[in-house]
């Protein structure tokens, strides 16, 4: 059974419009979102209706679409988009290069930016759905690459999301994991239910049970006992910010796994596309890190848990440092090991391929 496309582009006259198969709601329920403004985008992203960084990419590039079609103030639209999710570079990146297309078809001459939609929401959404296409190209990419590193009769534990709710094709570590399934090299996927919002067992399970993947979740807190079990041959997560240095900011509780994997010797490996790189972060350090609501914690599933007044700690994301990393893999291969000089080209070719 197939997952239904997290993002959609409504054409006028029915949009210009931005749908989103809102995430808060599995598996309960399949449910679209009809974003036909900004703010409404905006308040999407935020809440986690769409997420995962490759999507977010998309979203915020189709974001600034929609402001231009309205004939909105667009610089202000994109900055606003941008600033939903500060620590998922990708969202920036789709932002910035639709704003970009937006640009030079509007102030090409370096005239005042005209009344009305055309020609720059016709650039821009050009530049949202090429966005898109090289999305689903890399995760297919991914794939192929990632499928070497697993070994045969494969016992896989993943955390978070990363398949076809998080980007475009059929994902970045999920891709992977589909790709060994379909191979006949996995014997048992292990996911994480990944706490506090479980993404691990609302979506990925969701995307597994259709996919026909053997799966099993299980609490964040028994990944220790399951490695030193000896039943997991392989971590694979994804990412939502890869630093030059190669450390790598993912949902909280992937440190965590990094350093179980290393401790029990297990590879742990990290799949995302060249988008995720940004090279304009030196190091781990610099990665601003989202910090969420206390009542994502206190709350779950409608039921308060923690006494009212508690104070929380609740980042979104944790850093990997790169000496823990075994691997990289990207639509342009396998990075490893991870050093600040196996991902300057990476910079090289993001630039080619952002002005193609």
């Amino acid at each position: 059974m197939s997952v239904p496309a997290a993002l959609r582009w409504v054409e006028p006259p029915a949009g210009p419009a931005v749908e989103l198969l809102d995430q808060t709601r599995l598996p309960a329920a399949e449910e679209f979102l009809t974003c036909t403004d900004v703010p409404q985008l905006v308040a999407a992203i935020g809440r986690l209706a769409v997420r995962g960084a490759p999507l977010l990419g998309m979203a915020g590039a189709y974001g600034v679409a929609l402001a231009a079609f309205r004939a909105d103030d667009v610089e202000a639209a994109a900055a606003a988009i941008a600033a939903a999710r500060p620590t998922a570079v990708n969202l920036a990146v789709g932002v910035n290069r639709a704003l970009t297309a937006w640009r030079a078809a509007e102030l090409g001459d370096g005239a005042t930016p005209r009344q009305g939609a055309a020609p720059g929401a016709s650039a821009a959404l050009a530049e949202a759905r090429s966005i898109a296409a090289q999305e689903a190209e890399s995760s297919a990419a991914m794939a192929r690459h990632g499928l070497a590193l697993v070994p045969d009769g494969a016992r896989v534990l993943t955390h978070c999301n990363t398949g076809s709710l998080a980007t475009a094709g059929e994902g970045t570590a999920f891709a992977v994991i589909r790709a060994a399934h379909r191979a006949g090299k996995l014997t048992r996927l292990w996911i994480d239910e990944t706490r506090p919002l479980l993404q691990g067992a609302r979506l990925t399970a969701w995307e597994a049970g259709r996919s026909g993947i053997p799966h099993s979740l299980l609490a964040d807190g028994a990944a220790a006992s399951l490695m030193a079990s000896g039943q997991v041959d392989l971590v694979l997560t994804g990412a939502d910010r890869i630093a030059a240095d190669g450390s790598v900011a993912n949902k909280i509780g992937t440190y965590g796994l990094a350093v179980l994997a290393r401790h029990h010797r297990v590879p742990f490996v990290v799949v995302a596309p060249a988008s995720t790189v940004d090279l304009g972060t030196p190091d781990g350090a610099a990665i601003p890190v989202e910090h969420r609501p206390a009542a994502e914690l206190a709350i779950v599933a409608g039921q308060q848990v923690a006494p009212s007044g508690t104070e929380a700690y609740n980042p979104a994301f944790d850093v990997t440092p790169p000496s823990l990393v075994t691997a990289i893999v990207t639509e342009r291969g396998v990075i490893q090991p991870v050093t600040p000089g196996s991902l300057r080209d990476l910079g090289a070719y993001m630039s080619l391929r952002t002005a193609s």
